[in-house]
């Protein structure tokens, strides 16, 4: 067991289930903390507020601090931008300024999303034009941590999969709770493209690649690109309800109501920086998504 002290603030959603599992087994000592405290392992802080975690820096002293702390949700973002940027912006302020002054590591999560979507694909290099307040808050992180740090690692995640059925807020969750309630009709868009990264993939390789302190921004995603469109074709082909479930192809605009916070065209990411020095421990998604389902299959079928 490695003897670093381990900080993740955040800790508490979908990827933050991920990050514990794979840091708490590596390192003797883990403070896991959120807002929301819905583990049993989670202890409360507001990144927002900087007396707290100025305490928590104090007390704890870590060597390595993982930042999952943000809001995610599009929709929210738009409406509440000043909340936006207090929690995405400034608490990422708040986070690398301790690090600084404490001489830790830090690792931010940033986003596919800080891109305008009028590329096909994006490298590490590609200088990124966020179109919403979270792709706007998100990127200000990205940039401030550069500024300040010189131990850092920024990793651009793209469409997130996992979390399972209690922690799985995004696409795939969405898809089964219309199968799970009966539906057996799906609209699902086909204009807006990405590639998709799995939690598991993503947390094992950030614990691998920290190690080499070959610090900087990566692309980190899995390998292989696709629609909305086809992950939920391949997730009900998974699931073993390509008879029983029809999938109708729409437009973006047919949710316009529902997701109204502006979104890029493609998110596709390239990770040329992981490629290039052979640190890239990300799977296909199509076997990620097979290996994730059976989680869904086995509640769909008990």
């Amino acid at each position: 067991m490695k003897k670093e002290k381990v900080l993740i603030t955040g800790c508490g959603g979908m990827l933050g289930k991920a990050i514990y599992s794979v840091f708490s087994s590596k390192y003797e000592s883990v403070l896991a903390t959120d807002i929301d405290i819905n583990e049993s392992w989670l202890k409360p802080l507001d990144v927002r507020d900087l007396t707290a975690c100025e305490t928590v820096f104090n007390e704890f002293k870590p060597n390595i601090v993982l930042h999952l702390a943000a809001l995610t949700d599009l929709e929210y973002c738009e409406t509440h931008p000043e909340d936006s940027w207090l929690t995405n912006a400034l608490g990422t302020e708040n986070v690398a300024l301790l690090c600084k002054k404490m001489g830790a590591t830090m690792i931010y999560i940033s986003t596919a999303g800080i891109f305008d979507g009028k590329q096909e694909e994006y490298t590490d290099f590609d200088l990124p034009e966020p179109i919403s307040h979270y792709g706007k808050s998100k990127f200000y992180g990205e940039t401030f941590i550069q500024k300040t740090l010189t131990k850092y690692f920024v990793f651009r995640a793209g469409w997130m999969i996992g979390g399972g059925l209690k922690k799985d807020k995004k696409f795939i969750k969405k898809i089964y709770n219309q199968i799970k309630s009966g539906k057996t009709e799906l609209f699902v868009v086909s204009d807006k493209l990405g590639t998709p990264t799995y939690t598991n993939d993503f947390a094992n390789s950030i614990s691998k690649v920290i190690e080499t302190d070959y610090y900087g921004l990566y692309n980190q995603v899995c390998s292989g690109t696709c629609s909305r469109l086809d992950i939920a074709i391949e997730f009900v082909r998974l699931l073993g309800l390509s008879e029983k479930i029809k999938i109708r192809e729409v437009p973006s605009d047919y949710f316009k109501k529902e997701y109204f916070a502006p979104r890029p065209h493609s998110e596709k990411l390239i990770n040329l920086k992981l490629n290039s020095r052979k640190l890239n421990f990300m799977r296909h998604w199509k076997v990620c998504l097979e290996e994730y389902s059976k989680i869904f299959k086995d509640d769909y079928y008990k």
